[in-house]
């Protein structure tokens, strides 16, 4: 006989042989068992997580004729041509190449026929969400009024293709991606049942290179067996997925924390001289960088041993190291996505992580605090046009920022303060807002995922040619983003860029919870200046050269009117 690959030879013919899906094997023997099977299920999840193997376990339990505790017996003569491929009364089939109306409505034909041999039919439909819309809407009817004895098995890895109404008419189940400890456990299984011997660091590191997915598993350990001659060896291993030892790892990362950028870089070159994958190399950096970040809160959750150079590292660096560094990272795997010089970002990549890190300088300049002996002023007036501007920024911190860190962005700092809103808000337009907003998911869309996540909180509220207030829904990641130069340097350029602007707008960050009040004292500061009597030099009657009658707001002030602009409706209108 041929030989056959570990994924099929092991395939799981029991629903207690899958490995990590403990809620769908048990919801699915609970129902076997108490006779309550739907006419349709939808099975979704990664590639390699066990879908197409609890679809064929399921067609067997629900015609095996002698079931125990909702699984096939194995043994019978239907579970045995099942397992042949000889039962005719399981269907498979391929969306991906039979993906038109035709085949659909063979099935809509064929599910009038009553079971050859076994109770039930049951059609397994792989990668369902490839067939075209007028196969769909054939498969709808039967779906909805199926015989008694029909059973469909849709799977698919993209259940956002599937449209609605086909999955509200069938039972789903979400498969999840294996844990790396569960893959592992189940290839030193696989492997002692073999007599093959191995490396623990090799299987490990085959267990986090699958990524979920324990088909993946299979064919790596698979290659790495033919590689070794029977040995599974963890320089094999990691030659097959293209992996770096974890000494490499924490010599880099060493490297990089201490701003040693020239051996970074020395480091980075052995990696790539051996051909190393750029792409694998950041997921294990990532990786590595996880574990660092857990060992002082959830050790059992690291996915590696310690060695000497981890627990320094872990020791000696604190959590924000790591945030940073995986931030870096993630946006790097975004950017390898779209090169053929790998090498050219791992570079750059080096020397970002070797920098200085800036966020307690980045925070001075962002949140001045008042000098000692000083009055905090209590509210704020606007300055005249007359007089120089006074920026509410400390002038030396700001220079020592520039001076600590020459890569220091170039776009301004972003503000937090009440009087750089009413800076904004004196030339804000309907118009500037408008423009930034039409291009606002556009620039969230350019971020990585962490800090998406992080602007998708966040909306312009006011806008004009040289500013921009953003309010945040939560406080936590309005200060996060301030302390993030890279994205404030990168956000202020995509707006500036997006919106066609002829300069930077400066960035005012601010809570949601506190613009109503910062409106409400912006309008009320505007009305206040509008009722203030003129001077006697400047307005004086003609006759008598008396001081005229104070001025009283009008519908047609131009301070009410740029209010009335800026807020609309909110605005009270009123005469003293």
């Amino acid at each position: 006989m041929a030989y056959q690959a570990l994924y099929r030879t092991w395939r799981p013919q029991k629903f207690s042989d899958m490995i990590g899906q403990g809620v769908v094997t048990k919801t699915l023997r609970n129902a076997i068992m108490t006779g309550q099977t739907s006419h349709a299920y939808l099975f979704t999840g990664p590639r390699g997580t066990g879908k197409t193997s609890a679809a064929k376990i399921f067609a067997k339990a629900v015609n095996c004729l002698n079931p125990i505790d909702g699984e096939p017996d194995g043994v019978c003569a239907l579970c045995q041509a099942a397992d042949d491929g000889t039962l005719g009364d399981v269907i498979e089939l391929d969306a991906a190449s039979n993906n038109g109306v035709d085949e659909i409505r063979q099935i809509r034909e064929d599910v009038n026929y009553a079971p050859t041999q076994a109770k039930f039919k049951v059609y397994i439909i792989d990668e369902v969400h490839m067939l075209s819309t007028g196969a769909f809407n054939a498969l709808l009817k039967t779906l909805e009024e199926p015989p008694a004895n029909v059973i469909f098995i849709l799977a698919t890895t993209e259940p956002q293709k599937i449209p609605a109404t086909i999955i509200s008419r069938t039972q789903r189940f979400d498969f999840k991606r294996i844990d790396a400890q569960a893959a592992y456990e189940r290839m030193v299984y696989i492997l002692g049942e073999r007599s093959n011997t191995f490396d623990d660091a090799a299987i490990r590191v085959i267990a986090n290179a699958a990524d979920g997915g324990m088909r993946d598993a299979l064919s790596i350990l698979d290659q790495a067996l033919s590689f070794g001659s029977g040995h599974v060896s963890l320089e094999n291993a990691l030659l097959v997925t293209g992996s770096v030892t974890q000494t490499i790892l924490g010599e880099y990362v060493a490297a990089v924390v201490a701003e040693d950028t020239q051996a970074a870089l020395v480091k980075l070159s052995e990696v790539l001289s051996e051909g190393k994958d750029a792409g694998r190399f950041v997921e294990d950096l990532i990786s590595y960088a996880r574990d660092l970040l857990l060992s002082s809160e959830a050790p059992e959750l690291i996915s590696l041993v310690p060695d000497e150079t981890f627990k320094q590292l872990a020791a000696e660096q604190p959590a924000t190291t790591w945030y940073r560094m995986i931030d870096t990272l993630n946006e790097t795997q975004q950017q390898l996505r779209f090169t053929s010089r790998p090498s050219i970002y791992l570079e750059v990549l080096t020397v970002k992580l070797s920098q200085p890190q800036v966020q307690t300088t980045v925070q001075a300049v962002v949140t001045p605090q008042p000098q000692v002996n000083q009055p905090v002023p209590a509210t704020t007036t606007p300055v005249s046009t007359d007089a120089p501007t006074v920026t509410p920024e400390p002038a030396p911190v700001a220079s020592e920022a520039v001076t600590a860190n020459k890569a220091i962005r170039k776009a301004p700092k972003p503000l937090e303060n009440k009087t750089a809103v009413f800076e904004v808000l004196n030339e804000a337009t309907k118009g500037d807002l408008e423009r930034v907003n039409t291009v606002w998911a556009d620039v969230v869309n350019q971020l990585s995922g962490v800090e998406k996540g992080q602007m998708n909180t966040a909306k312009p509220i006011a806008a004009s040619p040289t500013g921009l207030v953003i309010g945040f829904d939560f406080d936590i990641f309005r200060v996060q983003v301030m302390n993030n130069a890279t994205l404030i340097n990168l956000l202020t350029e995509q707006i500036r860029t997006y919106s066609n602007a002829s300069a930077e707008r400066q960035l005012v960050l601010i809570n949601n919870e506190n613009w109503p009040t910062i409106r409400a004292e912006y309008v009320k500061q505007r009305q206040q200046m509008a009722t203030q009597p003129a001077t006697p030099t400047s307005q004086t009657g003609a006759i008598d050269n008396e001081p005229l009658e104070s001025p009283v707001v009008v519908e047609q002030d131009a301070s009410t009117q740029k209010a009335l602009a800026l807020f609309g409706d909110i605005v009270k209108v009123v005469k003293d």
